[in-house]
């Protein structure tokens, strides 16, 4: 195979982690004020789903700072090149794939998300071109 026949990997990089808090005022407040994380996204996504992201300074990758009980997904962020085949390639996985199909909304990466054998949550983010 040459490199023109390659396929490209489905995950490109690791965007974010999420971390379950009981209280996102009291974590966002010790990730930036203690710890020195510098605030990225502080947004409702709709009614009730706060998303707070921080990131250590210098890291590319950000933390996600969520209610563990809220709607928003706690899991890993994970970047990909094409939601649309990365959304066929796990719909076809013995995994819990979240989503019927690609969400799509406005100023927003195309994305699903979806459970690895252990449980553990994942979220594929397309890549926004450079």
């Amino acid at each position: 195979m040459t490199d023109d026949d390659a396929t490209p990997p489905l995950t490109t990089r690791v965007l974010s982690v999420s971390l379950p808090v009981a209280d996102q005022d009291a974590a966002l407040a010790f990730y930036t004020d203690v710890l020195g994380c510098e605030l990225v996204m502080d947004t409702e996504v709709w009614p009730g789903a706060r998303y707070i992201e921080v990131r250590p300074p210098g890291s590319t990758v950000g933390l996600v700072l969520l209610r563990p009980d809220g709607p928003l997904p706690v899991a890993v962020r994970l970047g990909t090149p094409d939601a649309d085949r990365a959304h066929a390639v796990i719909a076809g996985a013995a995994v819990t794939l979240h989503n019927d199909e690609v969400l799509r909304w406005e100023d927003v990466p195309p994305m699903f998300s979806f459970t690895d054998p252990d449980g553990n949550g994942l979220v594929y983010l397309q890549d926004r071109p450079d």
